[in-house]
């Protein structure tokens, strides 16, 4: 068995490259120090830059990206100052939620149009307000628009004007920091992908919205500029929106400090991927990266800066990279504020006023002038949090209903849309090249042949598999049995397959079984309890449990097509692994799952320890996933009342497969489970 397995190709080999090449059960927090990962031309790069992009939407609850509504933008009491006006602004990112800001534009530097740049804010304590030596985005925006260039600075949530329809006055709320991160915190929101990050994205992509509609302002030349977190929106915005032409995130592109706040944690973002690679994005546009001796960037020009101008040298584009380092703590001072203007000018004045390009003195107009809703009255249909959470549940909703399979052609469009949504939110990959396999001891007998073997998953741990293979099995079968409690739920005290297991062989058809994460010989009490899902961005770096039994089961697949001649692989889940089976069932040829009579109606069920999947409600839970695999078998049982089978029996249907699908509410026999993979085989 052993030289028949090797000869099929499980050499010594993982693609690491898309690996996160860690182990498993060592957690990453967000200051995990990060490593560049090895890319050895510009198409490998531009397939990771995809993965990323969708990565970042899928995290953000933004893939499907949501409709876009009506702005409603009010620009208003303009004032004229020397070089340049101020004004206010807001308009709905979502109906009923506003975002609000100041619109600085030119004087005296003609007609336009005009390029124009974003102006997110950090963390200051009065946000897009802050006037201070360290950081002052008044400064910036007065300076940009002297130059001949609009500048637009927003809040983020929670600060100054941008806030929900809380019925509170502003002088009672909580400091603008502390009500920041209020919003979407719980389990729940993070099922259907809500969360304040997801929201501050949305608001950035609805302010290049903006700024586009303006009549004055260039749409080919737009920009981005922000600190810290505002540093963050900037690189994120960068890369999942190509429109911005340049952008300069200032202290925050760290390999040893992700962003500490939930505006720049989201669940599944930096598992495989850190703040690095994504501002590594946009190349080969322009970018200037603006570090601090005094800060987590102090390491720019040796590891960060080189590791990104990599990527842009694989685009012949160095010159488009600049990385800077100045001697100050964290800051978005007048000294680093000037590199950026400097950098700008370049790329996005025709013929800039070098006079200009150093700051200017300037007289930061009072926190009263600059306030959208100075007195706290907000426009009438304002929303509460509950409401925009509703809304947004409910287009998620709407979009999976609208996205439902009605034939052979939309479920193409379905898969097409959905399949990059199902495998970023899941945090699995399937693998396209030979698994890393090591092979053990063999144990023969007369009418079956078994053995052990350990893969590399690319969830970076080792994964323990046990082949069995009838004597007079064609190989043209395999059935991947997946159980809560491992392999032991299929083997005898003598290792010896029993039950189910037992009964395909006696049928000729091959059976894999394994343990997966934390079940079984992985088994580790100690890693168990370290794993806290809700608490310190868990998700955002590390993958939950169900997460790493897909992929273990996505793994096992994937080892069990290539050890056979061609064979069908269908998976097989008892009890709560049923629910894992449907979630790994585009990599199967088939799947047979026990529904464990599970009631998938109700949020609450889904955020215990074994389910919880964030972004699960936006990909249509196992039932979504499932139709991923159409027309492929599929056999439900012991669905009970609570588990609904509905969309899956009518994408069939629809696509006239219905003999594929059987759902049943009783629990199916061991015997008649082998009846049907026989049949469906």
């Amino acid at each position: 068995m052993r030289a028949i397995l090797l000869s099929l190709g499980f050499v010594l080999f993982l693609d690491t490259h898309h690996a996160t090449g860690a182990d498993s059960n060592v957690l990453q927090t967000l200051n995990t120090p990060r490593t560049f990962p090895p890319v050895r031309s510009k198409a490998e790069w531009q397939s990771r830059a995809k993965e990323i992009q969708e990565q970042i939407l899928v995290s953000c609850g933004l893939w499907p990206m949501p409709a876009k509504t009506q702005l409603h933008a009010h620009v208003f009491d303009r004032k004229d100052r020397d070089g340049y006006s101020v004004e206010k602004v807001y308009f709905q990112s979502y109906p009923g939620f506003y975002v609000a800001g100041n619109l600085y534009r030119p004087i005296g530097k003609g007609r336009g149009p005009f390029p124009a740049v974003l102006n997110p804010h950090g963390h200051w304590e009065n946000g897009r307000l802050a006037d201070t030596q360290e950081g002052s985005i008044a400064a910036r925006c007065i300076s940009f628009a002297r130059q001949g260039m609009i500048a637009f600075s927003y809040d983020m949530i929670g600060y100054n004007d941008t806030r929900f329809a809380d019925g509170a006055r502003p002088e009672t709320l909580p400091p603008g920091y502390k009500r920041h991160r209020t919003f979407a915190t719980n389990a729940v929101d993070e099922l259907w992908g809500i969360s304040q990050m997801g929201l501050q994205t949305w608001d950035s992509i609805r302010a290049l919205d903006f700024l586009e509609s303006l009549p004055d302002v260039d749409k080919k030349r737009l920009a981005c500029t922000g600190e810290s977190g505002g540093g963050t929106q900037t690189f994120m915005l960068g890369a999942v929106d190509r429109r911005l032409a340049v952008q300069a995130p200032v202290v925050m592109v760290s390999h040893t400090m992700q962003g500490g706040c939930s505006c720049e944690n989201v669940p599944g973002l930096r598992i495989n991927y850190s703040n690095m690679e994504i501002a590594a994005t946009p190349a080969p546009r322009p970018q200037i990266l603006v570090a601090a001796r005094g800060d987590w960037t102090k390491d720019t020009m040796t590891v960060e800066g080189p590791a990104i101008e990599n990527i842009y040298r694989l685009f012949g584009a160095e010159d488009k990279l600049r990385y800077v380092r100045f001697d100050f703590n964290h800051n978005y001072n007048q000294t680093s504020r000037e590199a950026v203007y400097e950098w700008f000018a370049k790329f996005l004045l025709h013929s800039p006023d070098r006079s200009v390009l150093k700051e200017l003195p300037y007289t930061k107009e009072p926190d009263a002038e600059l306030r959208v809703f100075p007195a706290g009255k907000q426009p009438s249909d304002v929303v509460t949090e509950q409401a925009l959470i509703r809304y947004l549940v409910s287009e998620s909703q709407k979009a999976l209903a609208q996205a439902k399979p009605k034939d052979k052609k939309s479920l193409a469009e379905f898969k097409e849309e959905f399949l990059p949504a199902w495998k970023h939110t899941l945090q699995v990959q399937l693998p396209e090249r030979e698994l890393q396999a090591h092979v053990g001891g063999d144990d023969a007998h007369a009418d079956r042949a078994a053995t052990q073997i350990t893969v590399g998953s690319p969830s970076g741990r080792s994964l323990p598999l046990t082949v069995f293979h009838s004597a007079k099995e064609k190989r043209d079968t395999f059935v991947v049995l997946a159980h809560p409690d491992g392999k032991r739920a299929y083997l005898d005290d003598a290792n010896q397959p029993k039950g189910l297991a037992a009964m395909l062989l006696k049928n000729g058809v091959s059976v894999l079984v394994f343990d997966a994460f934390l079940t079984g010989e992985l088994k580790n009490p100690e890693v168990a309890a370290q794993r806290k899902p809700l608490e310190n961005f868990f998700t955002t770096y590390n993958r939950t449990d169900l997460q790493e039994r897909v992929q273990d089961l996505i793994t096992a697949c994937a080892f069990a097509k290539g050890a056979g001649k061609g064979p069908r692989v269908f998976v097989h889940g008892a009890g709560r692994a049923g629910l894992w089976a449907l979630l790994a069932a585009p990599a199967a040829d088939g799947v047979i799952a026990d529904c464990d009579q599970f009631n998938v109606s109700t949020d609450d069920n889904l955020v215990a320890s074994d389910l919880f999947v964030p972004g699960l409600r936006r990909i249509g839970d196992f039932t979504g996933s499932a139709s991923l695999a159409a027309p492929h078998p599929l056999l439900l049982h012991n669905t009970g009342e609570n588990f609904r089978s509905d969309w899956l029996r009518d994408v069939y249907r629809a696509i006239g497969s219905e003999r594929q699908f059987v759902s049943n509410a009783s629990s199916l026999s061991d015997e008649e489970r082998v009846k049907w993979i026989l049949a469906a085989r």
